[in-house]
């Protein structure tokens, strides 16, 4: 039972709503880069679309669904109240507040820094203001959800931790921490200077504390697809899950191995030596083991939902699955673009390769196949598996839900595997437009046009799904079974005390970052001459 509809609700409806409005920007930014368009008069304007797109795909949008499925993974987890809603809804009206405060600098052009900020560039101060009132109400629900599972252990001693709201309260203790980065640079080195209280400032050692987040802040994006895959995708699709002791190790190595690895982010910085670079390197790597056990414990499960359905052979089974089913759908494509993703990051994370795309369409397309492509898909499915238990109405047409997810994925694929493409080429990112006239940029122009074709088809697909969700809220109201998440093959009765708490994982987290940025961050800290000047943006 949800006693909290309208408070996750709110924040879906806020979430999705500020998804579509960047993507509509994101689109907006390829056709401009197209040789549809003649050019640009004022190329500030793209970056201000890049700013606003950014920010809320990076911030809003993700912490929004984050915070919208926890609050409904206490309850339904739990199976009790949430605790603290008011509080809940306080942390909800600071991201509404805090979003708009952000936004409005960057519509004037008074903030077109990216959402990685870009020092030495400086943008107006409410930008960043909004920016820290988002992360604060962001945190208010980390306590929340630490203060469910500590009201719940306190009242079920020894019992295991439903493994929902044993990942979720994770995710909260990732993002808790690496949060952390991004909100040093922004207090420490860009608003004194956003405030007037100094002129200059340490380019070096801000990008260096952006790393901390800048990485780890995909796996918290991560968490909610990955609840999905292990909670809700063997029961949707009429199985179990395969083993619970997988998905909490996943989970746990998660909070170890997502936070030590930014530095590979600014591999072509010269603040920060190679050995540091190396071992940032190495982390890069160790953090596939959790994704590699989710593929193989998601596609044994699958497996086992074929299997009762009659499915048989070493490979016939995969023809018994409910391909009918959208969760099916939404997690195959999640796989392969996950796949693809993950093979691009393999060269992302390799010291030398790096150095050939490095700020290139290459980056594009990797960052948003994981992004887009493997986490966006599965928060549909959130969703389409939630909507009816927030409403109390069915949704109506799975064939509407097929078709939005096929376009999906069709136009991820069209966006993503061009910018792969002229990446290679070392076809610069984030730049305002082209110049086709140019013989050696003229052959890129197709490549442009494709990816533009792709976003009409993401568009398409956004817009289907906000319609699916407004139909189901004005559809007859149902009588629905009791919401369950998925259960294992063999449902733990006991747990062993590392895979039912966090104490030694978060150690491990704190002190992991610690080693692998501590020496750098008092290195850069410790040196004299290593601040610029600012440059302000949007200052004639």
């Amino acid at each position: 039972m949800l006693n909290s509809k309208r408070l996750v609700l709110a924040h879906f409806w806020l979430g999705f709503l500020a998804f579509f409005l960047a993507l509509l920007l994101g689109e907006w930014q390829m056709y401009v880069r197209s040789p549809l368009f003649p050019g640009l008069s004022n190329p500030e304007l793209y970056y201000r679309s890049v700013t606003a797109h950014g920010s809320a795909m990076a911030y809003v949008f993700p912490i929004l669904v984050a915070m919208g499925f926890g609050y409904a993974i206490v309850e339904l987890a739990l199976k009790r109240p949430l605790l603290g809603k008011k509080w809940a809804w306080i942390g909800y009206w600071l991201i509404v507040v805090g979003t708009i405060v952000a936004m409005v600098p960057v519509a004037m052009g008074l903030a077109s820094v990216l959402y990685t900020f870009y020092p030495p560039m400086i943008g107006n101060a409410f930008y960043y203001i909004g920016v820290v009132l988002v992360v604060v109400g962001s945190w208010i629900w980390v306590a929340l959800m630490s203060i469910n599972l500590h009201a719940w252990k306190k009242d079920n001693p020894g019992a295991p931790i439903p493994l929902a709201m044993f990942a979720n309260v994770a995710g909260a203790y990732l993002w808790a921490w690496t949060s952390v980065g991004a909100a040093l640079e922004i207090l420490f080195q860009i608003l004194p200077v956003a405030l007037g209280f100094k002129t200059t400032i340490d380019a070096g050692l801000a990008r260096i504390l952006f790393s901390w987040t800048l990485h780890a802040i995909v796996y918290f994006w991560l968490i909610p697809t990955y609840i999905a895959f292990y909670t809700l995708v063997p029961r949707a699709i009429g199985g179990r899950l395969y083993s619970d002791t997988a998905g909490r190790v996943a989970f746990v190595l998660f909070l170890v191995f997502s936070m030590p690895i930014g530095i590979h982010h600014v591999f072509q910085d010269p603040q920060v030596g190679e050995g540091f670079k190396f071992v940032h390197a190495i982390f890069t790597g160790m953090v596939s083991v959790p994704t590699l056990m989710t593929v193989f414990t998601i596609t044994a499960s699958v497996e086992i939902a074929a299997r009762l359905r009659g499915g048989r052979g070493v490979l016939g089974w995969v023809k018994a699955l409910p391909w009918q089913n959208p969760m099916m759908l939404a997690v195959a494509f999640s796989f392969i673009l996950l796949g693809f993703g993950g093979a691009g990051g393999i060269i992302n994370m390799s010291y030398l390769l790096d150095f050939t795309v490095h700020n290139t369409q290459w980056i594009t397309g990797h960052f948003h196949l994981i992004f887009g492509g493997a986490i966006v898909i599965m928060y549909f499915a959130i969703a389409y598996d939630l909507w009816p238990h927030l409403t109390g109405k069915a949704l109506q047409s799975a064939g509407m839900m097929r078709l939005q997810l096929w376009l999906w994925f069709i136009g991820m694929i069209v966006v993503t595997f061009p910018w792969h493409y002229v990446g290679i080429l070392s076809i610069p990112r984030r730049m305002a437009y082209f110049d086709y006239s140019d013989p050696a940029i003229a052959p890129q122009a197709l490549s442009v046009t494709i990816t533009f074709i792709g976003g009409l088809l993401l568009v398409l697909s956004a817009l289907l799904f906000l319609a699916i969700l407004v139909r189901g809220h004005l559809g007859a109201r149902v009588s629905l079974p009791e919401f369950r998440f998925s259960q294992p093959v063999h449902q733990p009765a006991r747990v062993p005390i590392a895979l039912n708490s966090f104490s030694l994982w978060l150690a491990l987290m704190i002190g992991l970052t610690v080693v692998n940025y501590g020496y750098p961050i008092v290195k850069l800290m410790a040196l004299e001459t290593t601040s610029v000047p600012a440059v302000f943006v949007g200052v004639k």
